[in-house]
């Protein structure tokens, strides 16, 4: 069984949504090892890219900084990756987490890097990797391409924004005929805070599910306008007539719809371009509702330009100066300072210009040189999804999604997902193994350049791209070629290092999978690593890298707010495992609660943590303990070869419990194989409550206690004890290994078979007999008889309250049932005179006696009559069949006196008749004497016990 690791980021300490993730694999990787399976789980980090390589720039002075030789910050980025990598892994070992942390794999490990340049190989070879532009964030201070964390976002910006007419010279085919003549004359409004990229408007977008209404300015502020008639989002015509300081009555409106397919006239340039379609990022919140599209300087504007078939115009230069493309009026003007007034002087001039006003926003800037940043088309790599994205849908629809939600999430962002760039201008990545020709820019890259890089980066590592010369990295034919070319100098974007994870680990660690069985991880990744995975896997091999994929939602705190370390609502879970500075705050909780928390969540959405939920857990975890510590305490010198009483030798309350146990069983491993873990602790934490401590342990007591070592009443228990105890700790191991294999450590020999730990004993499969061993009359009697148990015990409140008796084995109770079966079974049960089924064990009352008729209960001084459901199940092809009994319950003084060794009250005890008292033991019951007798002890002077009945009476 391989559940493949999704390689966290190797920078910063580990938070709550990483133990979240590392125990959810844990817990199902050792239910598949306890079910028999190798699951051998490989860690893996990420470690390449932008954070690392800005930590490392961040960490030296300025002077070095600008010194820095390629090697030399590549060298000091893995040194940081490595530091990050150590912490993280200490960390994820104190949760619990068994996996192979010896040999994890790391994206920088020569292997690992090889693995992925083959993958970017076959991919290129499959003809699914091109060359292209596409708009990036530049920096013309700094001439370099910028990743969004390079970016800052000052406060105090304001941008010179216009509101621009692009005059209609010809209608779409959708516009109905009747509205044909509002539009002849008209103009598309648009708003944009970038007038500088106006020279490279190629289209004006609408968003097909807006209303739009073509006005006619009205008013002295439209007099130096070329066009009066025009084009905007109805929903913000008030707003544009307060803002333009015109009337604009609406002469007709028109869906974004009809609208695609115009022509408009560019106003500087003149070319014709069209309206068309844009997406939901189209809005009435700012502008007119019609964006100005130009793809070479805007995100949405380039996929909009890809799905159009438009060119890629961008007239910037690396300095951020237009180019001779953008006119020779514009010609070398720095598009964020003079350029951008100068386009706005000839929108005026051309009488398009409606308005021009400031607009205080949020910009990027170069966080180095603190000064804007543009949008600029470069040249970067690509990957073709639409080359291969009809087998990725293939895929996904051969791949189990858990839950199901996850397939609708992976197909709409696959189906929308246009080529994928994945080229960046970083030095800390694998190199894209390509070569330019110096006059030509032309690219040269074939199977054998690949081929051959590969095989240096497997020897030396990616640090070789940059150490080694030209000629090495070039295959031996082609050397030649060395004085003609230059080396590229991209890396590759890190969604493409992790997303190759499937070779890197997969297909070359001995003992797993590939497809892997299982990937799990939270749900952003359905944008993220799941869909890198299986793009590249998809492109590469044909298939899915995974046959099942698992998300989690994201750790919220108690109140269900987002953590936040300014709030302080954070949950750190080292604090959770080792406690903090305040105890009482922050107390040691260890690694199971920790885990038993991410067990007791619904994880398929968002869950939550905190202070109080936390300290429910570890209740919950002091009980299952508790529980473990008493089965223990009972099982010693049991010996399942020697001791163990038959099934069919065994009282009805103990095949009854072994029932409930092969319930549980059942109920535990269907959650188990469903990932259902959050009904495995509800399941766990009512069978220790309801079934073990409140009912068979409170019961089993007497018998383990009182009855002598052999009794065989008592090892009828001991058998079920140590039942109880392999379904526990095979249902709890997976959760909570630590407290499984302490009591692992703590159980006897003889009920270990040789396994020096619970994981090599395996799941605890219940015999067939324990679910169908019950007759039917059993099934149906033992829930009533619970129900009635709590009826007594209620009832003994009462007379406790009143205090008529103090402990229940003061009490005698009466219990008068009206269905003939039930209380025929009951008398049954109470007549066995197995010391074990009798109801006052059941009751834990020294005497109980079932009688016919209600007025004989009713004669007690504390009654009270309840309805119980009885169920019968079908039987011969009739339904099974649930009706309501009246029962009334009776408690009264029992008789007789106190057993100084069990407590209970008996006739027996201290009469003259008795065998004990003949014996010398005036204060033993008849059960206790015997036990006494063959234990040897000595009775006491009929003068020392009559002074100490004295002091109790």
């Amino acid at each position: 069984f391989t559940l493949h690791d999704g390689p966290p980021y190797a920078n910063g300490d580990l938070h709550i949504g990483h133990a979240l993730n590392k125990i959810l694999k844990d817990i199902i990787n050792r239910y598949q090892l306890l079910r028999g399976r190798r699951a051998r789980f490989v860690p893996g980090w990420d470690t390449h890219g932008l954070p690392i390589e800005l930590k490392v720039l961040q960490a030296l002075p300025e002077a070095e900084r600008k010194s820095l030789s390629v090697l030399e910050l590549r060298t000091k980025a893995a040194e940081y990756a490595m530091g990050q990598v150590e912490g993280q892994r200490t960390q994820f070992q104190r949760y619990g987490i068994w996996g192979d942390w010896q040999s994890p794999y790391i994206t920088l490990q020569p292997r690992y890097e090889a693995a992925q340049l083959q993958v970017f190989g076959r991919m290129f070879l499959n003809g699914h990797i091109y060359r292209g532009r596409k708009p990036v964030h530049w920096s013309p201070s700094s001439r370099t391409a910028l990743a969004e964390a390079e970016l800052e976002y000052p406060e105090g910006h304001t941008s010179r924004s216009v509101y621009v007419a692009m005059p209609l010279v010809s209608l779409g085919p959708h516009v109905p005929a009747d509205l044909v003549g509002h539009l002849q004359g008209a103009a598309l409004a648009i708003w944009t805070t970038t007038p500088w990229t106006m020279p490279a408007n190629l289209a004006v977008a609408v968003n097909e599910k807006l209303e739009y209404a073509v006005v006619e300015a009205q008013g002295d502020a439209s007099s130096a306008w070329a066009h009066k008639k025009l084009v905007v989002a109805r929903d913000l015509v008030e707003r544009l007539e307060e803002k333009l300081g015109v009337k604009l009555p609406v002469l007709g409106v028109y869906s974004g719809a009809q609208l695609a397919g115009c022509m408009y006239r560019h106003p500087l340039e003149g070319r014709t371009s069209p309206l068309v379609l844009g997406g939901d990022y189209i809005t009435t919140e700012t502008g007119t509702g019609l964006v100005h599209t130009a793809p070479g300087h805007g995100s949405e504007d380039y996929l909009v330009g890809l799905r159009e078939g438009l060119p890629l115009l961008s007239p910037v230069d690396d300095a951020g100066c237009f180019t001779s493309e953008a006119g020779p009026a514009l010609v070398g003007k720095a598009v964020l300072t003079d350029g951008n007034a100068a386009v706005v002087a000839m929108l005026g001039e051309a009488g398009v210009l409606l308005l021009e006003e400031a607009y205080p926003h949020k910009y990027p800037y170069d966080w180095r040189t603190k000064k804007p940043t543009i949008f600029r088309a470069t040249s970067q790599w690509f990957a073709s999804v639409a080359g291969f994205k009809d087998e990725a849908m293939t895929a996904i629809n051969q791949v189990s999604w858990v839950p199901s939600s996850g397939q609708a999430r992976i197909t709409s962002m696959t189906e929308g997902r246009n080529d994928w760039c994945i080229s960046r201008q970083r030095k800390w990545g694998v190199p894209i193994p390509v070569f330019y020709n110096r006059d030509t820019d032309e690219p040269l890259m074939s199977e054998e350049t690949i081929a051959h890089a590969t095989k240096l980066v497997a020897q030396h590592g990616g640090d070789c791209w940059w150490s080694l010369p030209l000629e090495q990295l070039l295959p031996p034919e082609l050397a030649h070629l060395a004085p003609t070319l230059r080396k590229g100098e991209d890396t590759m974007d890190v969604w493409f290092d992790s997303g190759s994870s499937w070779a890197g680990v997969l297909q070359t660690v001995p003992g797993l999978n590939f497809p892997a069985d299982l990937y799990l991880e939270g749900s952003d990744q359905h944008r993220g690593w799941f869909q890198s995975s299986l793009l590249t896997a998809v492109a590469a091999t044909g298939s899915a890298p995974y046959r099942q994929v698992l998300t989690h939602g994201f750790v919220l705190d108690e109140k269900g707010a987002k953590m936040s370390k300014s709030v302080g609502n954070v949950i750190d879970p080292r604090i959770v495992i080792l406690g903090g500075k305040d105890e009482k705050k922050n107390p040691a909780y260890g690694a199971d609660v920790l885990r038993m928390w991410v067990a007791s969540v619904d994880y398929s959405s968002d869950v939550m943590i905190g202070p109080g939920i936390l300290k429910q857990v570890s209740e919950v975890y002091r009980k299952m303990r508790g529980t473990l510590r008493f089965l223990l305490g009972n099982l010693a010198g049991f010996d399942p070869q020697v001791h163990a009483v038959p099934y069919e030798q065994l009282p009805s309350l103990d095949r009854f419990m072994l029932s409930r146990v092969a319930a549980l069983h059942k109920e535990v491993t269907s959650a188990y194989d469903t990932y259902a873990f959050n009904k495995i602790f509800g399941a766990l934490q009512r069978f220790v409550v309801q079934d073990c401590s409140t009912f068979y342990l409170d019961v089993a007591k007497d018998r383990l206690y009182i009855r002598a070592a052999d009794d065989p009443a008592r090892r009828s228990c001991q058998t079920v004890l140590a039942a109880l105890l392999h379904a526990l700790l095979a249902a709890l191991a997976p959760l909570a290994p630590h407290m499984a294999e302490d009591a692992w450590l703590n159980t006897p020999q003889a009920l270990k078979d040789g396994k020096a730990s619970v994981f090599q004993a395996g799941w605890a499969v219940p015999d067939e007999q324990w679910a169908t061993g019950l007759s039917s009359e059993e099934a149906a009697a033992w829930p009533a008889l619970l129900a009635i148990r709590d009826a007594v015990n209620a009832t003994l409140e009462k007379a406790r309250t009143a205090r008529a008796v103090g402990a229940s084995l003061e009490a005698r109770v009466v219990v008068a049932c009206q269905d003939p079966g039930l209380s025929a079974w009951m008398s049954q049960l109470n007549g066995a005179g197995n010391g074990v089924d009798e109801l006052r064990t059941i009751f834990i009352a020294s005497q109980v006696d079932v009688v016919g008729d209600v007025a004989t209960a009713q004669l007690c001084p504390f009654h009270d009559t309840v309805s119980v459901t009885l169920t019968r199940p079908a039987t011969n092809g009739a339904a099974a069949e649930t009706s309501q009994v009246e029962v009334c319950v009776g408690v009264g003084k029992a008789a007789g006196t106190k057993c100084a060794r069990c407590w209970n009250y008996s006739p027996a005890v201290g009469a003259a008749d008795s065998a004990a008292v003949a014996g010398g033991f005036h204060d033993l019951c008849e059960r206790c004497h015997p036990v006494v007798l063959a234990a040897g002890v000595q009775p006491k002077p009929m003068q020392a016990v009559q002074a100490e009945m004295a002091v109790v009476a």
